[in-house]
């Protein structure tokens, strides 16, 4: 039995890509780009906002049409209502029986963390997360084990007594470079390549699971 669940937010907790494909279709737009389909903004998530705004431009791709379409997505996003980013159906209430179980909990994500506190504060008010750990320059984001690190320090357990849960490539990694198991989720944005990497030690398709593992 694990001690600390650290999970990820988008794909895993939340499922989050409607809006964002909205506000970045709209950025895209704004800025005579071409904009894409849910499909192809599937790969080009899961690194920070500098990483993920690299990959929607593609051959467009300059130093000036990062910062340009990074500034313009942020501020659609952050004044768009986020309606259609909702918690994974009884993700709530796994949350609350693992924490009933005292099992400790606690979020690590590529996503801001003024973002990640949003959602949380507005879905999971009940939930005690020990702590949030989103993306903040200048430290490094995921795959760096940087915010497992903290994690794991805040949390005084070893690397052994925690396990790590996300849906994708970069879950994985992150897991990897922190030396902690990985349970993968298939209701998120990864694909059977990921489901079928040898780190990861499990992959479920249903939250619920998680009672009878954690």
């Amino acid at each position: 039995m694990k001690k600390l669940a650290i999970f990820d937010f988008d794909g895993t907790l939340f499922d989050s890509i409607c809006d964002v494909v909205i506000c970045f279709n709209r950025a895209l737009a704004a800025h005579d780009l071409p904009t894409m389909t849910r499909e192809e903004y599937i790969p080009c998530l899961g690194g920070n906002i500098y990483d993920i705004v690299s990959l929607v431009l593609g051959e467009n791709c300059t130093e000036e049409n990062i910062e340009m379409l990074k500034e313009t997505y942020l501020e659609l996003y952050n004044a768009s209502k986020k309606e259609l980013t909702v918690p994974f159906p009884n993700s709530a209430e796994v949350l609350r029986k693992l924490q009933d179980k005292n099992v400790l909990l606690a979020i690590n994500s590529n996503r801001l963390n003024y973002s990640l506190n949003e959602f949380v504060g507005k879905y999971f008010p009940d939930i005690d997360f020990l702590a949030i750990e989103g993306h903040d320059e200048p430290h490094p984001s995921k795959p760096h084990p940087y915010g497992v690190n903290n994690i794991l320090k805040k949390a005084n357990v070893s690397a052994n007594d925690a396990v790590y849960i996300g849906d994708s490539a970069t879950d994985i990694k992150t897991a990897q470079n922190a030396g902690i198991d990985c349970i993968l989720v298939r209701w998120g944005y990864g694909n059977e390549k990921d489901f079928e990497n040898e780190y990861v030690s499990r992959v479920i398709d249903d939250v619920c699971e998680l009672l009878s593992i954690l």
